[in-house]
């Protein structure tokens, strides 16, 4: 088999110009970088075709170390709803440098379900990542500059939320303190870095529904509170037209291909297990303008993914998905059933049958939110025939639909199975209207507990003084009616990382909360998770490199 990286090669690509023809975008209405990757005006968003689009969920059980596939299930049902005669169109994430070089090399699909041109994808792009880099960090040289400048007046912060970020792994910067030396360095302070995808200035790009809401967000957010004990925002900073400035071209959604040339569109790439996980409304918006079916994922597992795509995406936006997809492999669910890693490509009944606790309340979990749930078997080299047929007669009991994806290896022709099988639920079986896990009007600690023990399958929530001092602030705020993020472990439904399968009995522990107030949602920090990732013993940075003028390590 070949790598991604030389299927991405060799595969033909079409002028965007005549991708964007194809959709009936002319030529003069989209803004090309390069040949093969251009940006959407906004304007091209339409709320009557949207409201008759058909919007699909693809999300996993909860990832292990053996990989799920979600985005190529994603990319590879749209190319096999196209050979049906289906128009359809896939909304993804755009992929973070960070894991890119840390441990994942890419993040564009993989095999013949990918996403091109996928070296440009997953290396600078567009610069939208740098263009929310810089934003963010805008804020924060300009937030210093004014207490510097101010300070002979007698302005002071009593404390300060804004952080920095960057888009790579950097354990180092986690914590820092700046303006150390000569008094002209500025002010001394703690500060630390987060990675971009965490950034609110993300979060708010990927919830704003224009650019007058973008920028209502952008003074919106809440830096710190003054000596004096009031909140200060970017508006009283007076930068908001500034920072709108930089991320003029990054709102606009990506226009590019896949490896059988039909549209998608690509924007937005927060992580789900410490953002809100999921591509731009904007993005997802303007696919279903321009066509009748629309495939997007949420990431990790359902539990965290799909949550908050219901939970903070939808409710914020209306959105309302017609059917939920849940991936699965037998190397994850082996892995859930207390097989070893190093032996889930060995045939293992037992291991399958024990993981299948996993997959089953994550089924529950998506139809408690009113959905239609199918099952897709995202197929690899070592899975058995007999382990493909547990798996459908597993399914067959509940009554869930199923089917067997081999896009990596065939492209759309291996995805017409699941192709089939979604549009027959679609129009048969559609989702109910979501029900959400919990309602605006409760406290964030009555949505904390709500999340716990109807996703989780815990059994409460505790928080620490810090955590309980920043709901106060919450409350004083009026802030207690935005939705929650709970950033976690994905490896588990619990904040333990190495609780595999379905455990049970646990509480969580909330160590910390961050008022996101232009985004609009409040995060809650789980166990030990971090929102800037390090880099492991060998990165993936050392694989990456330019052979004979070609680009190689990308996966």
């Amino acid at each position: 088999m070949k790598s991604d990286i030389e299927i991405a090669r060799e595969t033909p690509l079409k002028p965007i110009k005549d991708i964007a023809l194809g959709l009936g975008i002319a030529e003069e209405s989209i803004e090309p970088y390069g040949r093969y990757i251009a940006k959407l005006p906004l304007e091209l968003i339409n709320e009557e075709k949207i409201a008759k689009s058909k919007l699909i969920l693809v999300t996993a059980i909860t990832p292990t170390k053996a990989g799920i596939g979600k985005t190529t299930v994603s990319v590879g049902l749209a190319l096999g709803m196209n050979r049906i005669g289906k128009q359809t169109m896939v909304a993804l994430r755009e992929p973070s440098l960070g894991p890119c070089f840390g441990m994942k090399g890419g993040a564009a699909g993989g095999g013949y379900a990918q996403v091109l041109p996928m070296d440009k994808i997953n290396l600078h792009f567009t610069g939208d990542f740098h263009a929310i880099t810089s934003a963010h960090n805008m804020i924060a040289a300009l937030l210093d500059n004014y207490i510097y400048q101010h300070q002979a007046e007698g302005f002071a912060m009593r404390e300060v939320l804004w952080k920095r970020v960057l888009d790579v792994n950097d354990r180092n910067l986690r914590y820092i303190v700046t303006g150390l030396g000569a008094k002209t360095n500025g002010v001394t302070g703690e500060s630390g870095f987060d990675i971009t995808p965490a950034s609110e200035i993300m979060a708010i790009l990927c919830l704003a529904q224009d650019e007058d809401d973008l920028r209502r967000r952008i003074e919106n957010i809440l830096l710190g509170t003054t000596i004096d004990g009031k909140p200060f925002t970017v508006k009283d900073l007076g930068v908001a037209g500034a920072i709108c400035v930089l991320l003029r071209d990054a709102i606009k959604p990506n226009l590019v291909q896949t490896t059988e040339n039909t549209p998608a569109v690509v924007h937005g790439g927060p992580f789900a297990n410490i953002a809100h996980g999921c591509n731009s409304v904007l993005a997802t918006r303007m696919a279903m303008s321009l066509a009748p079916y629309v495939i997007t994922e949420a990431g990790f597992g359902a539990d965290l993914g799909a949550e908050k795509f219901y939970d903070i995406k939808c409710r914020k936006s209306g959105l309302q998905p017609a059917l939920t997809i849940l991936v699965a492999t037998t190397q994850g669910l082996k892995m859930h059933g207390g097989v070893p890693v190093e032996d889930i490509k060995e045939p293992n009944m037992e291991g399958l049958k024990e993981g299948m606790k996993n997959l089953d309340r994550h089924i529950r979990n998506l139809q408690g939110f009113g959905q239609t749930v199918v099952v897709c078997f995202n197929r690899f080299a070592a899975d058995t025939d007999e382990e493909i047929a547990f798996c459908r007669e597993h399914c067959a009991e509940m009554g869930i639909g199923f089917a067997v994806n081999n896009a990596f290896n065939e492209g759309g022709a291996g995805a017409e199975e699941l192709a089939h099988l979604v549009v027959d639920t679609i129009e048969n079986k559609p989702s109910a209207p979501l029900q959400y896990a919990y309602t605006d009007e409760q406290s964030i600690e009555q949505k904390a507990l709500a999340v716990v023990q109807k996703v989780y399958g815990g059994k409460g929530v505790t928080f620490t003084p810090a955590a309980k001092k920043m709901l106060q602030k919450i409350e004083e705020l009026g802030l207690s009616h935005y939705p929650i993020c709970i950033a976690k472990t994905q490896f588990s439904f619990s904040a333990d990382q190495k609780a595999y399968g379905v455990p049970e009995g646990f509480s969580i522990a909330i160590r910390d909360v961050v008022i996101n107030q232009g985004s609009e949602f409040i995060v809650l920090i789980a166990g030990e998770i971090l929102r800037m990732p390090g880099l492991p013993k060998v990165p993936q940075a050392e694989k990456i490199d330019i052979i004979n003028g070609e680009i190689e390590g990308l996966s």
